[in-house]
């Protein structure tokens, strides 16, 4: 790997957004200095960009990621270096800046995970709308067998997807599971053989990117905000959301394309 080449590999074909972790000598490890300010550039920039309408990440080489760099613990050069009070900052201006990237990401993302997701690996994947596993991919919230917690938001995003019981015996045993087990759990939607899973992660990528552009990100929008929302404040924002689609010249497509009984054509107006 050449010195100054970004770790994140972004690759726009078709509306959809090929982003991969790309550093797989380190197999895609997370603690480089510079990757958090990639994520938050990439948000910025697939926000901004109309044209993009659903994103995949993947990892690589053989792994999705492994998380932080084991060695780099080992040579007390990583966040959690230095006096203890200064640790919770150097997760917050550190690792903590990816999940906040990805939380204000509006464009649906799929994380295609291509062997092993550990630790803040698995917690990049679970960061993500949509999750599909290749037959080889193990999945750990690891942390505990380094001795340390989920820095990076773990406890707060993994048993939303897969309940408080699992996600407490997955953090607490820091055992991986195998993709089956992840697909009966809901971890992940779809298993698919090795050589299959970019072609999987397209396929559903294209499903996904044929929709309006706006509504896509309302709907995304819609799930973010109503996550922690009582039922009345919900219905208020759907309403909200609903008026803003319902002017819409891809709304009056919909329609049309309904009552033709053809596929419609969004073009994002």
């Amino acid at each position: 790997m050449q010195a100054g080449q970004p770790f994140l590999d972004v690759e726009v074909q078709e509306h959809v957004a090929v982003v991969r972790l790309n550093r797989p000598e380190r197999r895609n490890a997370l603690s480089e200095p510079g990757v958090p300010g990639e994520f938050e550039a990439l948000v910025d920039r697939l926000n901004q960009d109309m044209e993009v309408r659903v994103a995949i990440l993947t990892g690589a080489g053989t792994a999705f990621s492994s998380g932080g760099n084991v060695k780099t613990m080992l040579a007390r050069n990583g966040p959690g270096s230095g006096p203890v009070a200064a640790v919770p900052g150097r997760y917050a201006s550190g690792i903590q800046r990816v999940t906040r990237a990805l939380f204000r990401l509006n464009v649906p993302v799929i994380a295609a995970i291509n062997g092993a997701a550990t630790g803040a690996g698995l917690d990049l994947a679970c960061m993500c709308d949509m999750r599909i596993a290749a037959r080889s991919a193990r999945l750990a919230e690891s942390f505990i067998r380094l001795g340390i917690v989920p820095g990076d938001g773990g406890a707060w995003v993994l048993p939303r997807l897969i309940g408080d019981a699992r996600a407490r015996e997955m953090a607490f045993t820091g055992d991986a599971i195998d993709a089956d087990t992840a697909l009966a759990w809901g971890l992940v939607s779809q298993v698919v053989d090795d050589a299959g899973l970019m072609p999987a992660a397209m396929a559903l990528a294209a499903r996904v990117a044929r929709n309006a552009p706006y509504q896509l990100r309302f709907t995304k929008q819609l799930f973010r905000d109503c996550r922690d929302m009582d039922l009345d404040r919900a219905l208020e924002m759907s309403g909200l959301y609903q008026a803003m689609s319902h002017w819409t010249e891809d709304h009056a497509e919909g329609v049309a394309a309904a009552l033709d009984k053809r596929m419609p054509v969004f073009k994002g107006h």
